[in-house]
């Protein structure tokens, strides 16, 4: 039984151009190549994107719901960042 199915995919020209120029330099065999190299790295990253939730996102939203003073308002970080930016455009 084969274990590939053939699409038929359509590509703005520059993204074209893109995968002939990867196969052209012989850093791919094939546009199909450079198609499922690009497939894997979109499902690594997806992934990567779904560990930060369940972990990091996840860990600190629990942690201001136990503890919401941790939290700080928007306008409070909005003057932080401005004083921030103030102080490293203000350096140069």
């Amino acid at each position: 039984m084969r274990t590939t199915k053939q699409l038929s995919v359509t590509l703005p020209k520059d993204m074209a151009a893109q995968v002939r120029a990867r196969v052209a330099s012989g850093e791919y065999a094939s546009e199909s190549e450079v198609i499922r190299d690009g497939l894997r790295s979109l499902l690594a990253r997806d992934k990567a994107v779904e560990a930060w939730l369940r972990e990091d996102v996840t860990r600190a939203y629990d942690a201001m719901k136990s503890d919401p003073s941790r939290g700080r308002s928007v306008s409070d970080v909005r003057a932080t960042l401005a004083a921030e930016h103030e102080r490293a455009t203000g350096e140069r």
